[in-house]
């Protein structure tokens, strides 16, 4: 009898050890919890497809802290409000930015949060609001998505051109074009040696471009010489001198016409002289 109260007795005490350490974990466990988080919240527009309770927040691909709560914002039900448990002391930046980004192919995401500037101020709750609020833009994956019906038009569009392009009419000319090219390489194939030839004497006529380009400097500076000489013809007296000997010219000239006048009128005066008596007065 005495021996069966003895294990009720230590049966009793381990029992009560084991809920002192349950509840003693427990304790710990709630302490620790309430201190090692810091809470934030963003606010993301549209569907935030495989969030929830407990989902992974990285900072720069880094796991930090786990999603809280999500919650329909009341002012706004297109947005969805996200609360965030975050590991203290991250520093995160007032111009950091949070987005669902896609994890891997497992269908599942996670909210991703940037670092950040180091000049920018750090991030905390404004007046009116319980917890600092992380700005928010759309993945990458989401501008795709909300871009898709752009996209699918565009290659409609294209496609359309495409048929277009590939119709029947401009088939049969393109397939003329083709032949037409066929034609022409055919033709240019038979006279490759009258091209041969034309490509020779081109290279021949450019060996001699030099020749021609020296004996045109050479022109040019003889014209040049030619110039300075006219000029300094102008200048000084020749011009003067060149202008009595026209003066002088002239009236030579205009003595031989008179004397060929004469000649004309009295062919023998120049052989027996002027025989006409002139009047004698009384």
């Amino acid at each position: 009898m005495e021996t069966r109260a003895n294990y009720v007795a230590v049966g009793a005490f381990v029992i009560a050890c084991i809920l002192a350490l349950v509840i003693t974990m427990l304790w710990l466990a709630g302490f620790q919890y309430s201190h090692e988080y810091e809470y934030y919240r963003t606010n993301f527009h549209g569907a935030v497809t495989g969030l929830g309770k407990g989902t992974s927040v990285r900072y720069n691909g880094i796991e930090v802290g786990r999603v809280d709560t999500l919650a329909f914002d009341p002012n706004n039900p297109q947005n969805v409000i996200v609360t965030m448990q975050i590991q203290p002391g991250l520093g995160i930046r007032t111009d950091s930015v949070s987005s669902i980004e896609p994890s891997g192919l497992t269908g599942g995401s996670y909210v991703e949060i940037s670092g950040g500037s180091k000049n920018a101020a750090i991030l905390t709750a404004q007046p009116g609001e319980k917890y600092p609020v992380i700005r928010s833009a759309p993945s990458a994956l989401q501008q795709l998505t909300a871009g898709a019906p752009q996209l699918l038009a565009k290659l409609n569009n294209i496609a359309d051109r495409l048929t277009a392009v590939l119709s029947d009419e401009n088939q049969r000319h393109l397939t003329h074009v083709l032949a037409n090219l066929d034609t022409t390489t055919s033709s240019l194939a038979s006279r490759s040696g009258d091209l041969e030839a034309t490509l020779s004497n081109l290279h021949r006529a450019s060996d001699g471009l030099p020749t021609v380009v020296a004996d045109a400097d050479t022109s040019v500076k003889k014209l040049g010489r030619l110039s300075d000489d006219a000029d300094q013809f102008m200048r000084g007296g020749s011009l003067a001198q060149l202008a009595g000997l026209i003066a002088d010219t002239r009236r030579t000239v205009s003595s031989l016409d008179r004397f060929s006048n004469q000649l004309d009128r009295q062919p023998t005066k120049l052989i027996f002289g002027d025989r006409r008596k002139g009047y004698t007065p009384p």
